[in-house]
């Protein structure tokens, strides 16, 4: 792993300040300029609806300013990042939660509002009855990270949430990435949560390790193309879950792969097809401070 000199942070900052929408511009104040938390969550704000959820092209391939649950998961996200358990805008969210979880237990992956705008072809949506793992899984798992909110946890709409994902590990292994990471943050937390089941977690950590060492799970060729995943996705930090499963002259690599592929205007490219063109900036920009942010956890840079 090579220690690179500020010009890498200094070009991603110029791509920032001059490409990227006002709430990543916040987040990377936030993160790397001792910026302001509440001008975070004052951005944030404003993707949020009435009903609590969060919308408005939060994620940016959903056009759609109504609630959806991959967005309300962006904004949660968000809050655990920046440290924040703001009670208006997470009582909105608990709210929207409750009022989109499904009999039986588990949220829609997305609504069929979503089909009234623009958005990738991936969300397109038939059915909003439909539980998923995702992004059930991410947005139980952030709920439990949020330690100093405990109140819900006996409630039955979040009960049966456990109980939906319990029964998503019993059935089936994760399919790629994104069912990865939400198997994660659910094992993560959840004994934390019920006070038990310390055995049935240590079963199906085992079982997603091996998904995770296996063909279909992290992606160990930096130079790989296309949509995949590789290790720094699945291990952004040090201590991240997926850290043990790769060795350090892997991560060292794909350090080095990250830098290699900054583009010329300082920010990173995406690997999927774009919607439109603020989409695929409204991305870069994201993933532009994503990337700095594993790059200072790994202390590659030299700030």
């Amino acid at each position: 792993m090579t220690i690179h000199s500020g010009d890498v942070f200094e070009r991603a900052r110029t791509f920032i300040y001059s490409s990227a929408r006002l709430l990543d511009r916040m987040r990377f104040a936030y993160l790397f300029e001792k910026g302001s938390k509440e001008k975070v969550l004052q951005a944030l704000r404003a993707y949020q609806n009435e009903d609590g959820g969060f919308g408005h092209a939060l994620e940016p391939d959903m056009r759609c300013p109504d609630s959806q649950p991959v967005a309300t998961e962006v904004g949660l996200y968000i809050l655990n990042e920046v440290k924040s358990c703001d009670t208006e805008i997470f009582d909105g969210v608990l709210s929207y939660l409750k009022s989109i979880t499904l009999s039986g237990g588990g949220l829609p992956r997305s609504t069929t509002r979503v089909n009234d705008y623009p958005h990738a072809p991936w969300w397109i949506t038939e059915q909003d009855d439909i539980p998923s793992i995702n992004p059930t899984g991410s947005i139980v798992g952030m709920l439990m990270a949020q330690n100093a909110r405990i109140d819900f946890y006996d409630e039955p709409w979040f009960r049966s949430h456990i109980s939906f994902l319990w029964n998503c590990l019993e059935e089936n292994l994760p399919n790629d990435f994104h069912d990865a990471m939400q198997w994660i943050p659910f094992l993560e937390h959840v004994e934390k949560v019920t006070g038990q089941d310390t055995e049935r977690v240590n079963h199906y950590r085992a079982i997603l390790d091996h998904w995770l060492s296996g063909p279909k799970g992290i992606e160990r060729d930096e130079n790989a193309e296309g949509y995949v995943h590789k290790v720094l996705d699945y291990a952004p930090e040090p201590k991240s879950y997926a850290s043990r499963i790769v060795s350090d002259e892997e991560v060292n690599r794909h350090l080095d792969w990250f830098i290699s592929t900054q583009q010329e205007d300082g920010g990173w490219g995406i690997s999927f097809p774009s919607v439109s063109v603020a989409n695929e900036q409204e991305w870069r920009g994201w993933l532009t401070v994503e990337r700095l942010k594993i790059l200072k956890a790994y202390g590659v840079l030299n700030l």
